[in-house]
């Protein structure tokens, strides 16, 4: 029985560089899981994020070079996909259900605890979500971009932004006091 080596990340991305086909497999097969679950928070499904989590790596390894070592490079492979995640949302033509910053139904989120709830519970409750509040709660809530950013990159306001986020947290925190009363979420945070 062979017994698979595994490499650093400094030696995967060196190998990557010089274009290693094993290496890139190599890369692959240690962090997918990580980045597939970056994926599977902005995508509607699990095929979704697959299909974000291929195009991100063909996009890792066309861009390997730029990496300069400024950061970690793992940080650097998670910022190529939720790029491209946001990336396949806009290209996807999907329209945002946006709801005018007035008729916003504003949910305190201090005193709610989502630590509470089982991450495959929170994954399954974020991707419920409609597209557009999905997209802006992970990039604003996870991602930590602000609702000026989110308004540039998904080519919406300021205000919509802010509503959707409000509206997500509001559905989410609906979603999970449901899922609390049937015991679903019975992990201790």
């Amino acid at each position: 029985m062979k017994v698979a080596k595994t490499y650093t990340l400094e030696e995967l991305l060196e190998g990557c560089k010089i274009g290693s086909r094993q290496m890139q497999e190599q890369l692959y097969r240690q962090t997918a899981s990580k980045m597939l679950a970056i994926c599977m928070r902005y995508a509607k499904d699990r095929m979704e994020a697959e299909d974000v989590l291929q195009m991100g790596y063909v996009k890792i390894f066309q861009k390997i070079q730029a990496y300069r070592g400024e950061g970690s490079f793992e940080g650097w492979m998670r910022r190529i996909m939720v790029n491209t995640a946001i990336e396949s949302y806009r290209k996807n033509v999907r329209s945002l259900n946006v709801v005018a910053i007035d008729e916003a139904y504003e949910q305190p989120s201090a005193g709610f605890d989502f630590s509470r709830l089982g991450m495959q519970d929170l994954l399954k409750v974020i991707q419920k979500l409609a597209d557009g509040y999905r997209m802006v709660f992970n990039m604003y809530a996870i991602e930590g971009y602000s609702h000026k950013e989110i308004a540039e990159t998904l080519g919406i306001t300021e205000g919509a932004s802010k509503s959707q986020l409000s509206r997500a947290r509001a559905i989410l925190q609906q979603e999970i006091l449901k899922l609390e009363g049937f015991g679903y979420a019975t992990h201790a945070g």
